[in-house]
């Protein structure tokens, strides 16, 4: 928003890769010449300066993509600049050597920052993008997945308790919030032709990987959607609902998880959740939903509740 104000004639492109942040940053009063995007990549434009913050408990893969990323996509003569909140930083500075042939360096107290100008083609581009294979039962079911998205190059181990506990009916129509990779969507979807499984997350890489996924195992059952409202399509609608909730926020993102689930499920749908903390779940599905149950499952718990 500063850029854009302070350079009134320039086109200013904020991108994000998860619409919940798009939604908590969009400003009251609209500048014309800021626009606000979300998608699983940066636009596709020449741009003159490129503008990257990051924090050093960020996931290193994806930052080196977007570094990739924002140095393909600069012009001759276009600038980047880089922040980390680590004020001792070494490594991002490594990272932007590896594609700029000069990094000048900013100190402060809290943050270092870089400038690097492009002065000629990016000569090696690499792939940050991988498939992999996971099992369910005698299937062997493929996957695409991306930095950013969860969980990067394999199936996260709450996911497998959760396709444990799930058992899927002909005909069922199912909702998986939080897709990530698409992993749980991609597996029932392939135990069961008849069912209908829906994906919904709130990262466009997760939903670009599930809907590739789909694609790479000839999965016509599989729909994806983009949505951090919690207002899905088809609300009222599904028999089935699962969750593998983030453990960060302090279970805010499991409370939204929760009330997506009771908004999109039928009366006498069920939900399935996997959770390492099965307390908070305890205490706050028991009012408004019934047949609370709490299952051990290795590591994790299952929580089955219905609507």
């Amino acid at each position: 928003m500063e850029l854009a104000t302070e350079r009134p004639s320039v086109q200013v492109v904020c991108w994000f890769l998860d619409q919940h942040q798009q939604h908590l940053a969009t400003p009251e009063k609209p500048l014309g010449n800021l626009v606000l995007v979300c998608q699983s990549d940066f636009p596709e434009q020449d741009i003159d300066l490129a503008v990257l913050p990051f924090s050093m408990r960020g996931e290193a893969e994806l930052t080196r993509d977007l570094i990739q990323s924002a140095a393909e996509r600069l012009r001759i003569g276009g600038k980047l600049v880089a922040a980390t909140d680590n004020p001792r930083d070494e490594w991002l500075r490594e990272q932007l050597s590896a594609l700029f042939k000069k990094v000048t360096k900013h100190a402060f107290d809290d943050a270092m920052v870089y400038v690097a100008a492009k002065h000629e083609p990016i000569k090696k581009l690499k792939n940050f993008r991988a498939e992999f294979v996971f099992r369910d039962g005698e299937r062997l079911i493929k996957a695409v997945s991306r930095p950013g998205v969860f969980s990067h190059r394999h199936i996260d181990p709450g996911a497998r308790q959760l396709l444990e506990a799930a058992k899927v009916e002909p005909n069922t129509r199912i909702l998986d919030i939080g897709c990530g990779a698409g992993t749980v969507s991609l597996a029932l979807a392939a135990r069961e032709p008849t069912a209908q499984v829906h994906a919904v997350d709130s990262c466009a890489r997760a939903v670009e990987c599930t809907q590739l996924g789909a694609a790479l195992n000839g999965l016509t059952n599989v729909s994806a959607e983009l949505n951090a409202s919690g207002d899905y399509a088809d609300a009222g609608t599904f028999d089935f609902a699962l969750a593998n909730p983030p453990y960060f926020a302090d279970f805010e993102i499991a409370e939204r998880f929760v009330a997506a689930a009771r908004l999109s499920l039928k009366p006498g749908g069920q939900l399935l959740l996997v959770t390492k903390s099965p307390a908070w779940y305890e205490g706050h599905l028991a009012e408004e939903w019934s047949g609370l149950k709490i299952m051990p499952s290795k590591r994790y718990f299952v929580v089955s509740a219905v609507r």
